[in-house]
């Protein structure tokens, strides 16, 4: 009986110099997507990725760069071990990357699109002071309920991301972040970290964003889906353009649901593969279906270790 199989794609956050460099250096296949990405959006992916620079970190850049590189891995190792997904399922941007893998949108569209999804993004949070915390040690219900509390009070602040159990990501004005700093400590939070951010991601700070980004997704994104993409909002699978279109744009002011997403669907797959930069996800599984194994694509190296622990 052949595994049921989750592709799954990082977000922000999982970007680094040096990212898809593998890749680039052993595959010509590799360098025309870079090519044909970079003259999409005026971008020189080889140097964003591969020389220091402070680029990287600006959200309208490391979305496409993410992205780029997710998209690499997928059809590198689709190319050399053809796999049929039972479903698509990605963190934040990585939704978009999930929704690409799909067949959704093509992949020169899907680097456009997060470039001015990054961009958007940015312009929302450029007359504020604006950022995200991480709040470890808490269970989600207790941040939940200071956030709420706090919201009452005339602050803005919100849960942004729930990525594992005691480790959910906050996001609002910084001051507002700042203040709440002593509270989610006296509440027993092992650690409140503000994050190095200039923006508030998966909050209603985003809304300005919304319907540009969702007119341009509306241009974009096909009818075409192989499997299906697992919402963050809402945790349930989708199939369609027009639920592709309204539940991204609800993505960028509701909060991610990560950990939800992969406990509802853990029972219904025997494995996933992780594919993008580093092993972020990979962590975060290892709470979250500890009974389920995730696979990374990151490099040359891992495509070859999970296409030989496939056969």
């Amino acid at each position: 009986m052949s595994k049921r199989i989750a592709m799954i794609f990082p977000g922000q956050g999982s970007q680094s110099i040096g990212m898809g460099k593998s890749f680039y250096e052993n595959s010509a296949v590799a360098r025309e997507m870079f090519e044909k990405a970079g003259e999409r959006i005026g971008v020189d992916f080889s140097k964003l990725l591969f020389e220091p620079n402070e680029q990287l970190d600006q959200t309208a850049y490391t979305q496409p760069a993410i992205l780029l590189v997710s998209m690499i891995a997928y059809r590198l190792f689709q190319e050399a071990h053809p796999t049929d997904a039972v479903m698509f399922l990605g963190h934040s941007l990585g939704e978009f990357s999930a929704l690409c893998a799909s067949g959704a949108i093509d992949y020169v569209d899907a680097v456009e699109l997060v470039h001015k999804r990054g961009a958007l993004m940015q312009s929302a949070c450029e007359t504020i002071e604006a950022g995200m915390m991480a709040i470890l040690g808490l269970d989600d219900a207790v941040v939940e309920e200071i956030c709420s509390k706090a919201n009452s009070e005339g602050k803005q602040v919100w849960p942004a991301n729930f990525n594992q159990n005691g480790q959910l990501v906050i996001a609002g004005l910084k001051a507002d972040l700042q203040a709440m700093e002593s509270v989610f400590k006296e509440a027993g939070a092992k650690r409140a970290l503000l994050l190095n951010m200039s923006i508030a991601s998966h909050c209603p700070l985003l809304s300005s964003a919304q319907e540009p980004l969702a007119e341009v997704m509306e241009a974009m994104i096909q009818e075409n889906f192989s499997a299906p993409v697992v919402s963050n909002v809402t945790t349930q699978k989708y199939t369609t353009k027009s639920e592709a279109v309204a539940l991204l744009k609800d993505q960028l002011v509701k909060p991610v649901k990560y950990k939800q997403s992969i406990e509802a669907i853990s029972g219904d797959i025997d494995l996933m593969i992780e594919f993008g930069n580093g092993a972020v996800l990979k962590g975060l599984n290892k709470r979250n279906a500890p009974d389920v194994e995730t696979y990374g694509v990151s490099d040359m190296e891992s495509l070859q270790k999970v296409c030989e622990a496939l056969v």
